[in-house]
């Protein structure tokens, strides 16, 4: 086992109605907000209505900022940034799911300065300060609520890089799965399909730790139970708060203790196939994983057995990789390029773009690997 440092600052309040409490946090930031969020889904379903309640409770005021994309662009937090430098915000209250809230957070390290948000992303520059950054999650996906990481991709160099600061830590998040009411099963699928990915890189990552392992499993469990049920009860505040939850946990640092790192090439590979296609998230996930299992299977094998044994009731490492297949097609999620009409014709323009965001694992070296190869097994 790695020696390992557990400090995560970020304060979560979940459950149902924890929102009024969001007054009495901005308090103790400032008087003016930056306010970031999507399309206008949050003020159909009200939740908009409420966070601005809290904002006048605090007698704060309030400067909005919409429109981040699913797959959130670099041209958006320099737009972003541009209005919290203007109007010199105090606190950046972020509204939505992984793409506002990683938005946000480069948004936070960005407006104190004058470098573009590309700058930070690229490492060019080094943050020294952000502005305090609280969360109010709307899709239960990413983990981004309880992290330090963010990935923002930029349209015109068809890059998708991740960043990591501690910087970036929300000070306080707030989760209640009533406000994942109105996800609709599709990307309700794909957050399941995002959270169970990430606690896979973590387990395929470097270390033997058997309690983080353990961990592990339990949410991938968690997420296999829950998750079908959810699909086919979208509003069961049972089920909502139990995947939110789950996907929480996936990347808030307990799949990673005692361990060196995760692995991360499959992310890597499902970044390409969203920068190139707008594909969302959770579906390049769940076509890239199965691919990325069978091109590793000798490697992981006895990996794979723990799982098939503690999720499939099988040892077989072919049987296990088919039960992670079954289950994403069980949430509707697709498991082949060709399930998004990709094929042959693309393959040279993904490979590139894979090249050229050198997508490697930590653990598995992606840069080591036939990339036709694992293309074919993502087509086929």
């Amino acid at each position: 086992m790695e020696n390992f440092i557990i400090n995560n600052p970020t304060c979560l309040h979940f459950g149902r109605g924890v929102i009024d409490d969001l007054s009495k946090v901005l308090g103790k930031y400032g008087k003016r907000v930056l306010l970031v969020y999507g399309k206008n889904s949050i003020k159909t379903n009200d939740i908009y209505r409420q966070i601005i309640n809290q904002i006048n409770i605090a007698n704060a005021s309030v400067y909005e900022y919409s429109g981040i994309k699913s797959n959130p662009v670099i041209s958006d937090v320099d737009a972003a940034a541009a209005v919290g430098r203007d109007n010199q915000v105090d606190v950046i209250v972020a509204v939505g799911g992984g793409s506002v809230i990683d938005s946000a957070k480069i948004i936070a390290l960005a407006v104190p300065m004058q470098n573009t948000a590309w700058d930070i992303m690229e490492n060019k520059v080094k943050p020294v300060r952000s502005i305090p950054l609280i969360a109010v999650l709307t899709l239960a996906a990413t983990g981004s609520e309880m992290n330090p990481f963010a990935v923002v991709q930029n349209d015109l160099t068809k890059q998708k890089p991740g960043y990591f600061s501690p910087l970036i830590f929300p000070k306080h998040s707030f989760l209640d799965p009533v406000f994942t009411y109105s996800v609709p099963a599709d990307y309700t699928a794909y957050g399941i399909v995002d959270l169970v990915a990430h606690a896979l890189e973590g387990f395929f990552g470097k270390g033997e730790t058997s309690l983080t392992d353990r961990f592990i499993s339990s949410i991938i469990k968690e997420a296999m139970e829950y998750g079908p049920l959810l699909l086919k009860h979208l509003n069961k505040y049972e089920y909502r708060e139990k995947i939110m939850f789950a996907a929480t946990c996936a990347l808030n640092g307990m799949t990673s203790y005692g361990k060196k790192n995760g692995d991360w090439g499959v992310h890597g590979i499902g970044h390409s196939l969203s920068v190139l296609y707008d594909v969302p998230h959770g579906a390049s996930l769940s076509i890239a994983y199965p691919a990325w299992m069978k091109y590793f299977k000798n490697q992981i094998g006895e990996k794979l057995s723990f799982l098939g044994k503690e999720l499939f009731n099988t040892p077989d490492p072919t049987v296990t990789i088919q039960g992670f297949e079954m289950f994403f097609k069980q949430l509707g999620a697709p498991t082949k390029l060709s399930d998004l009409g990709l094929g042959s014709r693309h393959k040279i323009e993904i490979i590139n773009n894979l090249i050229t965001n050198k997508v490697n694992g930590d653990n598995f070296l992606m840069d080591k690997v036939d990339l036709e190869n694992i293309f074919d097994l993502m087509a086929n």
